[in-house]
């Protein structure tokens, strides 16, 4: 085989190589924007334990640079729309629904356990999906993710243990079984921790973590 056969052939084989190369890397490239695009934008929708408990800070740690975490979480809100301060009517919730998520996790339904705002739990499913639709009709159609909040304990906010445990959480659970989504528990996993609510209702930073681990073990 003379010089310039072999050096067409070298230069046929670097060619090769190189092109193979750039296949395996845009194919890995390709499968790994398929697998986060999901988790690209996630809106935390919620009230006060949303808002102020620091969970969301924690789930973007968690997901690192994979996703962008935002809050939009509104203290006091109810699922509701005839409660104290319904969350689909609070400039949070069209903040939301700019952001354009690909995720959304919804976690409300405390303030509805409210002695007042129970008055209205005949509405309470109704009402969640009438938000939920709001949310599906998005035009990037969202995967959702509906979450039973974390108990009730002794507290000075007249928010109703029982009211919550009797009467918001089965809706939830009805509203996720009626629309086909997933459920993600927050509620058992801190029924035995006490210590993590130093008012009663809204967790400290240990049960803010924990909180986001369990979210990002389920959305991940």
């Amino acid at each position: 085989m003379n010089t310039k056969i072999k050096r067409i052939l070298a230069i046929s084989i670097a060619i090769l190589v190189i092109a193979l190369s750039f296949i395996v890397v845009f194919s890995e490239n390709l499968a790994n924007h398929t697998g986060d695009n999901r988790l690209a934008r996630i809106a935390c929708i919620g009230d006060s334990i949303t808002k102020i408990t620091g969970y969301p800070t924690d789930l973007q740690t968690l997901l690192a640079n994979k996703s962008t975490v935002d809050n939009f979480g509104v203290s006091g809100a109810t699922v509701n729309f005839n409660g104290s301060l319904p969350y689909i009517f609070e400039p949070a919730f069209q903040n939301a629904m700019f952001f354009e998520p690909t995720t959304v996790i919804i976690m409300l339904g405390t303030n509805d356990a409210r002695t007042d705002n129970y008055q209205q739990i005949n509405t309470f499913v109704t009402d969640y999906e009438r938000m939920i639709s709001t949310i599906r009709a998005l035009d990037n159609r969202p995967q959702i993710f509906l979450v039973e909040p974390p108990p009730i304990f002794n507290n000075t906010l007249d928010l109703n243990g029982t009211n919550f445990v009797d009467g918001v959480i089965p809706r939830i659970l009805q509203v996720a079984n009626a629309l086909n989504l997933p459920i993600i528990n927050v509620y058992t996993p801190l029924l035995n921790h006490p210590e993590y609510f130093p008012d009663g209702v809204h967790p400290n930073s240990q049960g803010a973590q924990l909180i986001a681990n369990i979210i990002y073990d389920a959305i991940n």
